[in-house]
């Protein structure tokens, strides 16, 4: 029974994906080639003086990333440690040095991994000018370095990748908020906070006295999840009421996860003039969603233990107007689309359950991935996968018209081993380091052993991707990890864009090939079978080893 609840569960998100596939894939394609700026558009331009004509190199095209991004640091840097004499602040205090950094490196890099309790940490106006304001320019920057990828494969002959401040002023005001503006008052209707009202004295069922903060919930809520960034409003992110008061906003917080990196992979097929290169990658991410759902949902429903067994399944950390099928459906989409919200507590999951959740952000996050950061994570492996095909054949490697030389190789190989070797190098200092151990043991870990050692390779695997989630047993706000994870989200984010958008300006320079009769198709099944198969590869190899340690090890014990 659990499995039709769970393919029942399955269905109607793809039922509801399916139905926005194309809208949303075509409008974004229009978007992003639409000749005229609409007229707002060209007063943003006008006042930071940038020409929308003029297409910049992939040097060009970095360096206003990474400037916007280093501004975007230090402003939300600054709003925290002037907290105190900002309007709506709660009287909170300035959030100190350490903690500001991890949380402004967190929210501008799309991570939005948080060291801290929101709800007596940040006051509203750090939340609304700060918060919200990164959620919805990081998954813009995630958005437009994809859109420069795919136009590096489309593009023939091309110095240039596009404008990134045009990408990034048209993702901003015609996609993310316009979405968020209706779907936003969707969320109030449905039940979800939006107020600037100060707290709320309750009596609770064991007859104490609890104070809840209320304030601008929604707003953030709806471009936390549409831009998957992830940083709750509340500690208890969207398991508390104030976010995710219902199964319909459980519903709705689900499917905008998934609705932009899903339907990127049209605006892809669109871009590069063939539809079908658009349905193989999604059916490739569907594949390894769809594998990891289930994978979850049989760990947490069956189980040799006769208390689990009465209950039902493991429904520690998880809230039961959700359950086991929606609780797993949720984490599955946040862990697979680098968002980082949660409906239920990932450290209470199985060893295996939780495993799931790691393997999907060592995956690279690319079923579906998050905004932008997907698609470019999935075409690097189809870049991967084309050219282990043409070792297998003895041909020159070809995907999109493109040849992947060594150049292509070279940046498509290091892009893959960013990741792992910061989540390896982060886990391993935080236990070799005599100062970091201390800290590690003393103050971080709520749980020894196996689950003590998942705990810490979560924490790295979530920053390094990018993702933001946490398994909750973990305390990550004391100087070493503040600053060891904020720079894991750092190097997380930004190396892998330097080196997509170096290939996408190789690829740029490149004329097409003429399709042959000896060119391997990657519009269909065959080439979807070997694209999760060189995804799981990489994987497995890279984390086995650590995969053994913790989860796989806990799971064997238990």
């Amino acid at each position: 029974m659990v499995y039709l609840f769970a393919i029942m569960a399955f269905a109607l998100i793809a039922i509801i994906l399916a139905a926005i596939y194309k809208p949303l894939g075509d409008y974004m394609f229009n978007v992003f080639t639409a000749d005229k700026d609409l007229f707002f558009e060209k007063w943003i331009y006008k006042v930071v003086g940038v020409d929308s004509r003029k297409g910049q190199t992939w040097k060009a095209y970095l360096r206003g990333v990474l400037g916007f991004s280093l501004m975007s640091v230090l402003v939300l840097y600054l709003l925290q440690r002037v907290q105190h004499w900002l309007p709506f602040s709660l009287g909170f205090p300035n959030v100190e040095g350490p903690l500001a950094f991890n949380t402004a490196a967190s929210f501008v890099t799309n991570t939005n991994w948080q060291s801290y309790s929101p709800d007596v940490t940040l006051g509203y106006t750090v939340q609304f000018a700060g918060l919200a304001v990164q959620n919805f320019v990081s998954a813009a920057v995630g958005i437009a370095v994809a859109i420069a990828l795919v136009r590096g494969f489309a593009w023939r002959k091309s110095e240039t990748i596009g404008n990134f401040w045009v990408d990034l002023t048209r993702c901003t005001m015609r996609i993310l908020m316009p979405i968020s503006i209706v779907m936003g008052i969707i969320l109030i209707a449905l039940g979800v906070a939006q107020n600037l009202a100060g707290f709320v004295d309750v009596n609770t069922v064991a007859g104490d006295t609890q104070r809840i903060m209320q304030g601008p919930v929604a707003s953030q809520e709806v471009i936390k999840e549409l831009g998957t960034n992830g940083g709750g409003f509340f500690n208890a992110n969207s398991s508390h009421p104030y976010e995710n008061p219902n199964m319909w906003t459980n519903l709705i917080e689900i499917v905008l996860m998934l609705a932009i990196p899903v339907a990127l992979t049209r605006t892809f097929g669109r871009m590069v003039g063939d539809i079908r290169q658009g349905y193989a990658l999604l059916g490739a991410m569907v594949i390894l969603f769809g594998v990891s759902f289930l994978a979850v949902v049989t760990a947490e429903s069956f189980s040799d233990d006769p208390i689990t067994a009465l209950t039902g399944g493991s429904m520690e950390g998880k809230e039961t107007r959700f359950g086991i099928v929606w609780s797993g459906l949720f984490g599955t989409t946040s862990t697979s689309t680098s968002t980082g919200a949660v409906n239920s507590m990932h450290d209470s999951y199985t060893a295996l359950g939780g495993m799931m959740y790691m393997l999907n952000m060592m995956l690279g996050e690319v079923s579906p991935g998050g905004v932008g950061a997907g698609l470019y994570g999935i075409l690097v492996m189809a870049v991967v996968a084309v050219f282990i095909a043409g070792l297998m054949v003895g041909r020159t490697p070809e995907y999109l018209g493109k040849k992947i030389g060594p150049r292509e190789m070279k940046m498509a190989s290091l892009y893959f081993l960013v990741m792992p070797i910061t989540v390896v190098l982060g886990v391993s200092l935080s236990f070799a380091l005599p100062f970091a151990r201390q800290s590690i043991f003393d103050t971080s870990l709520n749980n020894d052993g196996n689950h003590g050692f998942s705990e810490v390779v979560y924490a790295f695997t979530s920053a390094a991707n990018n993702n933001g989630s946490a398994f909750a047993g973990l305390t990550a706000d004391t100087p070493w990890l503040d600053t060891a994870l904020g720079l894991a989200v750092l190097i997380g984010r930004f190396l892998p864009i330097a080196l997509v958008l170096a290939l996408a300006g190789s690829l740029a320079k490149q004329d097409k090939v003429p399709v042959t009769a000896g060119t391997m198709r990657t519009d269909n099944g065959l080439f979807v079978v070997l694209l999760v198969f060189v995804i799981f590869l990489i994987s497995a190899l890279t984390f086995f080893p650590t995969l053994a340690l913790g989860p796989l090890a806990e799971g064997l014990v238990a």
